[in-house]
Formats: C-alpha cells, structure tokens, sequence
C-alpha cells in the first residue's frame, strides 16, 4: 500500500480502501466522546495554542486533550496514541469586487469549530473558515475530513462527536465558574419604539423608585428600572421585571456594563443572560455609542475611573497620551467575566523571579513529568501561564507599514495578542465557592488562595512561596495582672488600617458631604468627588498600637479579664506584601470599600516593628487551660441537643432578628432560619458567611427540621460511641469556626476540648492565643478580615516554618488597585515597575504608565533592599 505523507503540504490521493486498511491497527485507541467527557479543541494543555494558531491545535482522539504543534510530540512520545484530529481555523481576506465591495472566497466556508471571534476583525473585510484533518503519529499520515464514505464508521462517529462537543468550561453544575451564553431568539426580531427616549451618558436612575444601581434599560421602549438583589450583589426592588410582565417587552441591558466590547443583556422572557449579536444597533437606537461607554465591571460609573486601554487605540490616562507595551513579559491576559482579580494577580506575581525560575525556568522537566492529564496539574498550568505571559509569543507589536494603515484608515487589522487563561482558573477555582463562581471577587482573597496552592504544589527544592512568608510576633498582656503572652504566626500578608481619623483635609471632606446631600436632594449631579488623605505614617502607627482582646480569659486571674495584644515582626520577608484594609461591612453586611488617598512610600522602612521578645521586668502568664463550664441542670426545655452528623451541638432559639436582617437582602426566609441556628445564634454577619458557603447545596432553602429529643438521644449515643476513639468533630461545624477567621487545626482543637461543642469552643479559641500552629498544611477557607492571612500555614516540621529573614528595608515594585465600591463588584487594574519604568495591566491592555496612581492601590508589593 502506498501512503501519502501530507504533513508537509502534499497532495496524493488514497483510496478509500486504503484509508480503512490505514486506519485498522488504531482503532482500539479511538473513543467516542461520551456524556461528561471533556473535549478540549480551543486549546493547547500546555500553552495557548488554539485552532486559531499557526500550527493550529491537535485533538487526542483517545484523551480528548488539545496540545499545539511544540507539545504534540512530548503527548505521542508518552502515551504512545497515534491518532489526532487536528483542527485549523483560516482568516480570510474577501475579495474586492468591481464596486469596490468586498466578496468573500466560497473555498469550503464552514465554520465548525465552537472559538471565540476576533473581536478586533472587520467582518466586512475578512471571513473565518474552519478545517479538521485526522493525523496518525508517527509519520503525519494526513487525511482531509469529511471522508465519510472512505473513513470507518467508528471514526466518522468519533469525529463527529469531537467537533460538535461543547466546550468543557460550559456550565455543567450550579456551582462551575463559566456559563457560556447563547444569542438570543428575540435579538434579530427585536421591535424599538420610536419614542423619542435618549439615554444620558450618566445619573441614571430607576423611573420607579429613583434607585441609582443594578438599572437596566429595556431595549423596547428606553425604561430604565431597577433589576433584583440578588441578582449580582445590587440592590434593587425588581421593577424591570415587573415592567416585561406589565408590556412583554423581552430584553434589557444593565446600564453601566456597556464597554466598546458588548454589553450584559438579559432576557426576561428567556429567563436567562443572553448575547444581543446587535446590541450596538439596538443602544444606538436610544443615542448610546458603544465606543465612547468607559465603565466598570460592576455596572457603577466612577468618575475616578481611568479609560480603558486597548492594545488597537491610543488611549489616556489623566489627559497623557499612552504607549502599547509589547513584548517578553508584556501580554495582557484577558477578562473572563469579572475574572480581572486573578488577571492582576498573576502578573504581579510573576514578575518576581522566584516565581518566574520556579515554573518558567523549570517549564522542561514540569511539563515531561506532567500526569496524563496536564490540565487537572497545578505546577503544569503555573509554568503554562508563566511562559506564556514571559514568553512574548503572545504579545508582539504591529508591523510600522500595519500601524500606519490602521492610522490612515481608522481601521483594525486581525492581531491576537494576549491569553485568555480559561483552563487555570478552572483548575484553580475548582471547589472553591467563590472563585469557581463567575462573580467578582477580593484579589486579597485570591492571592491567598494562590499561595494556598503553591504550599501544597512543591516544585522543587525551594517553594517560590517562601519569598512572601514571615513570622509575627504576637504580644498579649493582662491589664490587671499585667502578665504577658508571647506567641508566633506564619503570615503572607502586612494588613494595614485605614486611619480616617487622620485625614489631612478634613474641613474638606465635610463641605463635600454637605454639597453631596443637597445635590442629591435637588436631584442634582453630585458634585467633584473629595477623597479623604490620610498619612501613610499614620496608618503604619495604628498597625502597631495595641487592640483589645475581646472576652480574653487571664490564666493569671483565672477569670475573665481585659486583655490588649500588639503585633511585631519576628522577621521580614524577601517581598512584603501590604494590603490597605479598605473594606468593612455597611448595614446591610454588604462590603463597602472606603475611598481615600494614602500616600504610599516609593521606600519603606519598617525595621522599628521588629520583634524583641520576652523584656526583662515582664512576667509571663501561667500556662493553664481554662476550665469547661457545664451547665448544672440542662433541662430539655431549656437546652435542646441537636445531632449533627455523629455529634451534638447546644442550639439555642433562633434569633428573628438576625433572620429577618438576611431576608431582608434577598436570601429565602429558610435558608435564613438554617444559617443563624447552625451558626449558634453568632450574629447577622457569621450566619452570612455560612450562607455564602452553603448557598450552592440543593437543600439551601428547604425547611429548616430540628429532630426531636428522644430520636437525638438514642442515635446521638450510639454515633458518640462509633466516633469516640478519636473525636472526629463534624466537618460543618469546623467549617463554621474557619468561616470566621481561625486556622482549621485551632477550630478542630477547640472543638474535640469541648465535646463539639460550638458556643465554649469558641470561648475556649478567644481564651487561648497562645496556642501552637499544628504541623498542618496550609488551609482552603480564607477571610477578608483580620485573620485571614493566618490561615496558611505553612509545612512547619521539626524545624519551623520557612522564612528569609533579612533587613526590614523596601522598595515598591507594583500595586494593584481596585475601582468599584466593594469587592463583590467593580475592577482591578494591576500596575508593575519594570526596567525603570512603571507600566499598567488592565486585562488585555498593557501601556506604559506615565501617571501610575500608586495612592489609591490596594494591595501593595516591595522587595527587600539588599544592605
């Protein structure tokens, strides 16, 4: 038999007998994509390689994996699977016509394949057409599909089934981080009143109840009325939807998330998000230009709010023009959907070299002892989003002759540049409530999430992580016995607070409330925004004042006693990390973030918050236990024993209050009643943290059942028995102590003292500061308040956790800030200095900033000065 080589652009033909006869010795590695398989065909497992790509993308046909043409043989070399599918996607420049239009090429325009468009194409200029081919390794027999007639019936099955799968981000399950939205039926029908409405620019508000956000705008009629809470984190009395049951009217943009690259619309009647294909025509409608809309990703407008920057325009930033960055460690990542706090994350973090040797310089040997699967590794997606933010593939500048076209013509030519980082942050979300989720979350959070992984994802020798890891000192003294404490904690992050009172320009601050209330009583514009500035000498002198320790319990008195504890820096990390606590819960337990102007060191001196130790004069606490109060006569009508998975739980009467505090931010009434009584009756704000980690449960609203006494006492004894050797506390009750802050092995501890008990294990946790960290490793639950940076630990062993103490000396190297008013919405922009000059990330758009706002980050990074 002769077999035609057509890897390298030959032609020969074979006959369909050959082609069976070719393909026989594989079919036993060919499978049929199945129901819960996932197929990746839009990209490389090792890289961003894409049918799109030069070399295009080659489909396992056994695995399903994706892997681009640099990584194709290390898959064959392993797994020895000879049969690919590999998959082209061709950009096409019509041809102009006589006219002067432009007529596209008919050579086999099928588009098959499920990719993203280039946003960045002029439809009218080019066109896309897809092509598949089978591959045999190792000889890059070629054939060109279809070939139904010729090809086995197995594999034109398989192959069909592979380029009609969808895409394994698509939401599967309630709590997946992506779903993929569909166009909408009524989009290419929609009727538009022609009312005569015109849409401002800014002052929206709901023609309704005169909320000013979560608005959406129908695309019938121009009403602009307020959605649902719940929706995405705002407020809103539901009046947009009652306006579609009063008229039918189908869709509605949420006003605010209008950007030059589409819009959120939602479809009423299709009970669902949606794409609008014509969103710009249906906005021009009501005078809205898409290409003017300069917004956040939370829908709020911000006057502070810099332009966005694309990598195709000249953008501003305060009034200065600014210059595209291209080049080795200058690719922008792209924004999945309020995904911009991991975007700014990971560039800052691998802009430090630790980082960079780590996973980029150990990219070989990571990805040749990668698993089968290289997309379910974490160490695999680390050196795959390092290289391909390090590598300049992905980011190359325009031809001079293409940049004065796009000048002369004002128009774009196809250019990808960037990643989309779809695979890592499923990897990386997997699990997790929140980042799995496709809301917008706390970049703090995140990063400690990160190193979370990193802890437990060694990749040599030495964990880049180490780099961040230092060791406080904490100092808690008696104020009556006036006896100390000392204790040590692992710690990634410096948290600083916002000293607001003492801003410089308060008479300031005063008059601009005063002109805000009337403005906002007239129903006038808001006048120009007045930020407080605080010192940042201040804000490092209340880090270091001491606070009090809530119901501390004096082993001196043997009582209960005030107690005030001081933090220092038992040492001083390679890179500091500061984050400036701008978020604090309002009323509602939403977080708002406080919007103030710190003026943050180029260099920072922290070496007078070194620790000291034990002083000489000072006395020492006795180390004793406090005792477990029980209660002399536990009446059943006074005390009733809830059992909890193999345990009991003291629960008290509901708290209405609380319950009524929750409902009244939208969740339903029981889920309401089950987060405050498994929560102990703790307060409004621990029962919404279990809510927010619970709300994904099938049964979060059903009715809350308590067992009766009797049906507790018989299987509640017979559970203490089987679980009695080794004290097992339920996995929900420690879920609920971590929610509120403390380490996993604290709440384990405190709650095998108290026989599961959650209210004294909680008294017992506040009794014992001085508890040692427990050899565990580092933690998945991580709080956005004060002790959420003690909640990785990392793997201590005999000889003490890791650190690389040095001088207390630094230089600021990057921040990342934070537009919006809270962390369940806004946008994060990350600005890095680089070769002596500080450039900004933003997404997919990365320029050399001329005015970094470095007043106005939120978490900050230094390295240490070398003495």
């Amino acid at each position: 038999m002769q077999r035609a080589a057509l890897f390298r652009g030959g032609d020969a033909q074979m006959a369909a007998g050959d082609l069976g006869e070719l393909l026989v010795p594989y079919m036993p590695t060919i499978r049929v994509p199945k129901s819960g398989d996932r197929v990746y065909k839009t990209e490389c497992a090792f890289s961003y390689d894409s049918p799109d790509s030069e070399g295009g993308l080659y489909v396992c046909m056994n695995t399903f994996l994706g892997f681009g043409r640099e990584h194709i043989e290390r898959h064959y070399r392993k797994t020895g699977q000879c049969v690919y599918l590999h998959l082209k996607r061709h950009v096409i420049e019509k041809i102009p016509g006589a006219s002067g239009g432009a007529l596209p090429k008919r050579r086999n325009a099928k588009l098959f394949l499920d990719l993203e468009t280039n946003s960045d194409l002029n439809s009218e200029d080019f066109e896309y057409e897809d092509e598949a081919k089978l591959v045999i390794f190792p000889d890059h027999y070629e054939i060109s599909l279809p070939n139904i007639e010729e090809l086995p019936a197995l594999v034109t099955i398989a192959c069909d089934a592979l380029l009609s799968a969808k895409s394994p981000y698509r939401k599967q399950e309630s709590d997946s981080w992506e779903e993929e939205l569909q166009a909408s039926k009524h989009a290419k029908t929609l009727v538009q009143l022609d009312n005569g409405v015109r849409i401002p620019p800014s002052g929206w508000k709901c023609s309704k109840c005169d909320l000013r956000e979560n608005l959406w705008l129908n695309l019938t009629d121009g009403s602009v009325l307020c959605g649902k809470w719940f929706f995405d984190g705002s407020g809103g009395n539901g009046h947009a939807m009652e306006h579609y049951k009063e008229t039918g009217y189908p869709l509605a943009v949420k006003l605010g998330t209008i950007t030059p690259d589409g819009a959120d619309v939602y479809s009423f009647d299709e009970e669902e998000p949606v794409l609008d294909p014509h969103i710009a025509k249906h906005l021009a409608h009501f005078g809205i230009d898409m290409l003017q809309m300069q917004v956040t990703e939370n829908g709020l407008r911000d006057n502070d709010i810099k332009p966005r920057v694309s990598e195709w325009e000249v953008i501003q930033e305060a009034g200065v023009k600014l210059k595209p960055m291209y080049g080795p460690g200058y690719t922008g990542i792209k924004n999945l959907g309020n995904s911009c706090y991991l975007n700014a994350v990971m560039q800052a973090i691998f802009s430090i070299p630790e980082f960079q040797r780590a996973y980029v310089g150990n990219l070989p040997r990571i990805f040749d002892y990668s698993p089968l699967d290289p997309t379910q590794d974490f160490n695999t997606q680390m050196a795959k989003l390092g290289h391909g933010l390090l590598s300049g593939q992905y980011s190359k500048p325009p031809m001079k002759t293409e940049l004065i076209e796009q000048v002369m013509k004002e128009e774009h030519k196809p250019q990808r540049n960037g990643i989309s980082p779809r695979m890592f942050k499923a990897f990386i979300s997997k699990g997790h409530p929140e980042f799995s989720s496709n809301r917008q979350q706390d970049a703090q959070e995140f990063f400690l999430h990160l190193i979370n992984l990193v802890e437990r994802n060694p990749v040599g020798s030495e964990n880049p992580s180490d780099v961040f890891r230092f060791l406080v000192e904490e100092r808690t003294q008696c104020c009556q016995s006036r006896k100390v404490r000392y204790t040590e904690r692992v710690d990634y992050i410096m948290q600083l607070p916002v000293a607001m009172e003492a801003a410089t320009n308060k008479d300031e601050l005063i008059a601009y409330e005063l002109k805000r209330r009337e403005a906002e009583a007239a129903r006038r514009p808001p006048p120009e925004l007045v930020r407080a500035k605080i010192p940042f000498s201040a804000c490092l002198q209340a880090f270091s004042e001491p606070s009090n320790v809530e119901d501390f319990w004096s082993s001196a008195l043997q009582a209960k006693s005030a107690g005030v504890k001081t933090s220092r820096f038992a040492s001083f990390p390679e890179y500091l990390v500061v984050q400036i606590k701008k978020f604090t819960f309002g009323l509602d337990w939403i977080p708002k973030k406080l919007d103030v102007s710190i003026d943050m060191p180029d260099f920072l001196d922290i070496s007078h918050l070194r620790a000291r130790g034990l002083q000489p004069g000072e006395e020492e606490l006795p180390d004793i236990a406090p005792p477990i109060v029980i209660p002399d006569d536990p009446k059943v009508d006074e005390i009733r024993l809830l059992y909890f998975r193999g345990s009991f739980l003291v629960a008290l009467d509901i708290d209405e209050s609380s319950v009524m505090q929750l409902a009244e931010m939208g969740f339903p009434l029981e889920a309401c009643r089950k987060a405050v009584y498994y929560t102990g009756n703790l307060g409004a704000e621990v029962a919404f943290n279990w809510i927010i980690a619970h709300m994904e449960e099938p049964d979060f609203a059903e009715p809350l059942v308590i067992p009766a006494f009797g049906e507790v006492a018989s299987s509640g004894a017979a559970a203490l028995g089987a679980v009695g050797l080794d004290n097992q506390p339920p996995e929900e009750m420690v879920a609920i102590i971590i929610s509120m802050g403390f380490q996993r092995n604290l709440a384990i501890q405190a709650l095998k003292a108290t026989n599961n008990n959650l209210e004294r294990a909680l008294e017992w946790i506040f009794s014992h500061p001085d508890l040692e960290e427990e050899s565990e490793p580092a933690l998945d639950t991580m709080d956005m308040e004060n002790n959420a940076n003690a909640n990785i630990l990392a793997d201590t062993g005999s000889e003490g956790p890791r650190i690389k103490d040095g001088p207390g000396r630094y230089e600021l190297f990057g921040f990342i800030s934070h537009m919006g008013t809270s962390t369940m919405s806004g946008h994060y922009v990350c600005h890095l200095k680089k070769e002596g000059r500080w450039v900004i990330y933003n997404d997919l758009r990365v320029c050399a900033s001329e005015r970094p706002p470095k007043d106005l980050g939120y978490i900050y990074f230094y390295h240490r000065i070398p003495s």
